[in-house]
């Protein structure tokens, strides 16, 4: 348990460089100390303490502002900056070395039973206000840009940014002509593809009317 804790305070101050001290990461910091009350959450949760772990989670809810579901799988050295509005669903797996920023969602989209939230693999970059939705994987090494909402399985060692996500580099190699600072809106795109139409249709009638 020591040495779990350890590791955990480590990636804190590898990952934040406002991290000070051992101690400022294990009394204030909320991502710490809901992962801490979540691995509680979830023995009682394996053991069919529902009740209890539920309560618990809860409990971390209000301390912290970050809702893990007590069934949720949690990896080692998983990191939530800041956290508030971070929200992990029941059947999410999180692998090693994660790091959340906050408003992130990992979640589900339906009321399907079973497996219906995402599983994250190892070293993976969930950035801030990002949503995952839906029982697939995101590979290992992969980043998810801020705001992005990703509804379908994400490649190992890739980019994704966008409503919805798409890939713009793979393996540090850009396979598209887009950055996630000037990314296109697809409505306003649609709004003009639409306005050049109905131009093309009036100039067809005007010449029908000739």
């Amino acid at each position: 348990m020591f040495s779990r804790l350890r590791e955990d305070i480590r990636a804190y101050r590898d990952r934040d460089p406002a991290a000070r001290s051992a101690l400022e990461i294990y009394f204030l910091y909320p991502g710490f100390r809901a992962v801490r009350m979540h691995r509680k959450a979830n023995w009682c949760f394996r053991h069919k303490l529902f009740f209890l772990a539920r309560l618990i989670s809860q409990r971390a809810v209000r301390k912290t502002g970050i809702e893990i579901h007590p069934g949720a799988t949690i990896g080692r050295r998983l990191v939530i900056d800041h956290g508030t509005g971070v929200v992990i669903g029941e059947t999410a797996e999180i692998g090693d070395d994660v790091l959340i920023y906050q408003g992130v969602t990992l979640g589900g989209t339906g009321k399907d039973k079973g497996k219906r939230h995402p599983t994250i693999g190892n070293n993976v970059m969930i950035s801030s206000g990002a949503k995952v939705l839906g029982p697939f994987k995101v590979g290992d090494n992969s980043r998810i840009a801020a705001g992005a909402v990703v509804l379908d399985e994400v490649p190992p060692d890739c980019t994704v940014v966008g409503v919805p996500a798409r890939v713009v580099k793979r393996s540090g190699i850009r396979v598209t002509p887009m950055d996630q600072v000037h990314i296109p809106d697809p409505v306003s795109q649609e709004l003009c593809r639409l306005e050049q139409r109905i131009r093309e249709l009036e100039g067809r009638l005007k010449n029908e009317d000739i």
